[in-house]
């Protein structure tokens, strides 16, 4: 999975990495390893047939993805980290058990279940010890939980009052609400989250549910799809008459995000996406570090 790939890079750990999964695309160093899954979802599909289609093939217990066993078997990896978190997002870890039982020498597994910004902190921890590389992990938590801290501290400053209601919708056709670690993201960033919920799955949500939410801000970071994809379904979403209601009421600002590359992945980057929006709510007290894109803020 590519919260995976990229936590194993981060480990300084690029040259002992045999095999990636067909999302894996950060960092750009990985790209030309052998591939491992594949989607059974077609390319091309609007949001809403692709949707569709999940709920179908998840209603009926199919698999959202097939798994190169005769691949995995001859690259005899010692280690593979795969998920037990969202059969939408890679496959599943009762599959990589089914496949490891051929492999020569019987590799450990470690499953990762990332739902909160600790948990994710916690795969860093777990993925060095099983590489044996627990003094790189060390310093490389100690980086990531510097950087949160620095922008937490910042936004415990901001009154409550001057915090924006915020909202983050990872799916457009239907909404779905940001989950798991995103209600968490946006506090750390000086927002007051009031749409999604702690450490839950996201969640399928209505018109009428997030105009009642009342948000000043909405972060639209679309699961699995970059900016160029995500824009396809944006018009539509700001023409649609939910919105302009929503406008209407409250004066709702937008703001796109890569969701693919810094939301919607339980990774190392999540601490990008937290500074990434902490600029766009706070951009007089967050600043944005080199190198990470600012949140575009759509014109309506």
């Amino acid at each position: 999975m590519p919260s995976a790939t990229e936590l194993v890079c981060g480990l300084k750990l690029r040259d002992q990495l045999v095999g990636v999964s067909h999302e894996c695309d950060y960092p750009v160093s990985v790209v030309g390893l052998p591939v491992l899954t594949s989607s059974r979802i077609p390319e091309g599909l609007d949001s809403g047939k692709i949707d569709d289609l999940v709920t179908e093939q998840l209603k009926n217990d199919e698999a959202l993805y097939d798994l190169n066993t005769e691949m995995l078997i001859d690259l005899k990896p010692d280690l593979i980290v795969t998920q037990a978190l969202c059969d939408v997002c890679a496959v599943s870890g009762n599959d990589v058990a089914r496949a490891v039982g051929s492999i020569p020498g019987t590799p450990q597994v470690i499953n990762l279940e990332p739902i909160c910004l600790d948990d994710v902190l916690q795969t860093v921890r777990l993925v060095a010890k099983a590489a044996d590389c627990i003094e790189t992990g060390r310093e490389y938590l100690s980086d990531l939980r510097a950087r949160i801290d620095y922008v937490g501290t910042k936004s415990a400053m901001i009154k409550l009052d001057d915090r924006p209601r915020v909202a983050l919708l990872d799916w457009l056709d239907p909404l779905f609400d940001g989950g798991h670690w995103t209600p968490e993201i946006i506090d750390l960033a000086g927002g007051s989250p009031c749409f999604g919920v702690r450490k839950q799955p996201s969640q399928r949500r209505s018109w009428p549910e997030l105009i009642e939410a009342k948000p000043d801000v909405i972060f639209v970071a679309l699961c699995g799809f970059d900016i160029d994809r995500s824009m396809q379904d944006v018009a539509s979403f700001l023409n649609c008459s939910g919105f302009s209601e929503l406008y209407r009421l409250y004066g709702t600002k937008v703001f796109l995000v890569d969701g693919n590359a810094y939301f919607s992945r339980p990774g190392p980057r999540l601490v990008d996406a937290l500074e990434i929006m902490g600029h766009a709510l706070h951009p007089s007290l967050h600043e944005l570090p080199e190198g990470l894109p600012s949140a575009m803020h759509l014109k309506i």
